[in-house]
């Protein structure tokens, strides 16, 4: 059935409409409360077997929503009534900003994936942080991530002040917080992954964090899937020494090898980040790497060219505390997620373990 909507409408639409279309329905449906009600037991089933608990939480499963489909923390609901059991929103910046010139999101169907410079379009962290704060919390409140960048606007060296800023507004909120220096398409973003820069920035977002709210808030960051592997295992050591919560494995690539789409049509759309399919086999080597040199001390979240069960129960057995998806959610459509249950809960049963966190790393084994 989506298929089919997605052939007919979607596919002849500007992606970056389409998706507005597309979120504007789900928020829509989610303000009614009955029908949320609905579609969430439709879409939605939980399995108690899958409760999972990371980072200090306790979450009804291990699959998320990953940074980038919810800007401004506008559809939480509705994002989590269609089964996804965690929502990180963002990435919010300090200040409001527009992003990128359009068009700046493209499909590469034949791929299943995606390429996007958006450029960190976001209402800017003090907005989302009132938004969060007016939100109700009851026992059904969908846990919440809230991913942090640098405005694009701010210079490198003031980049710490910048990621600061966001987080003594939205720490009090979030359930995690995830710096993201992964980015490509955030001018010198990326430079803020060297570990000399990252440690004490990192560390001054744990201080202001601390400040913020009496309860400890985890803390992770996000890498690129383009680093070197001896700056992954860098990144790994100094994630323990300072005491991060967790790693995020991996952002976009710019890589752009083995795709199937036309190198003519690869070149006129440009500079961008490429998410989806072809980002699977990279994205399971960092998430290897990073388990072998943290054996388990850190929470590991991996994302990347996650589309089936049968992915996301390997990167669950290969070190991944956790697991998100995106781009898969386009071509997937509104049942991806009870699909995705569905398969892990057949694969945790067949593996003999009692859960999920049983078979975190057990394909070392």
């Amino acid at each position: 059935m989506y298929k089919l909507l997605f052939d007919l409408v979607f596919k002849k639409m500007d992606p970056e409409k389409a998706h507005h279309l597309a979120f504007f329905w789900i928020r829509l449906a989610a303000s009614v409360p009955g029908l949320r009600q609905l579609v969430k037991a439709v879409l939605a089933p939980r399995d108690p077997a899958l409760r999972t608990a990371a980072l200090g939480l306790d979450l009804p499963g291990p699959f998320g929503l990953g940074a980038g489909f919810d800007k401004n923390g506008i559809g939480i609901d509705g994002l989590s009534m269609l089964g996804f059991d965690f929502v990180e929103i963002g990435t919010v910046t300090g200040e409001p900003q527009p992003g990128n010139p359009a068009p700046r999101l493209f499909r590469l169907v034949e791929d299943r994936a995606l390429i996007n410079r958006m450029g960190f379009n976001n209402q800017g962290s003090a907005r989302v942080a009132a938004r969060l704060k007016a939100r109700p919390h009851t026992s059904s409140t969908p846990v919440i991530g809230v991913n942090i960048g640098k405005t694009k606007v701010v210079e490198e060296v003031d980049a710490t002040e910048d990621y600061v800023k966001s987080t003594e507004r939205l720490a009090e909120y979030a359930d995690y917080l995830v710096v993201n220096v992964s980015s490509p398409n955030t001018p010198g973003l990326r430079n803020l992954q060297t570990v000399s820069t990252l440690g004490p920035l990192l560390v001054d977002v744990r201080r202001a964090a601390d400040r913020a709210t009496p309860h400890h808030v985890p803390l992770l960051v996000k890498i690129a899937p383009d680093l070197a592997d001896e700056d992954i295992d860098e990144i790994a050591d100094m994630a323990l020494q300072i005491g991060l919560d967790g790693i995020i494995a991996t952002n976009t690539t710019i890589g752009r090898d083995g795709l199937k789409e036309s190198a003519a049509r690869i070149e006129e759309i440009g500079m961008g980040g490429l998410s989806g399919a072809p980002l699977k086999a990279r994205s399971l080597e960092v998430l290897q790497r990073l388990r072998a040199r943290t054996e388990g001390r850190l929470v590991l979240v991996a994302v990347g060219g996650i589309e089936t069960a049968d992915d996301a129960w390997e990167r669950i057995t290969h070190g991944a505390d956790l697991v998100q998806g995106y781009s898969a959610f386009v071509y997937e459509g509104p049942f991806w997620m009870r699909r995705m249950h569905k398969g892990l809960s057949a694969r945790l049963r067949a593996s003999g373990f009692a859960s999920i966190s049983e078979a975190v790393g057990s394909a070392k084994a």
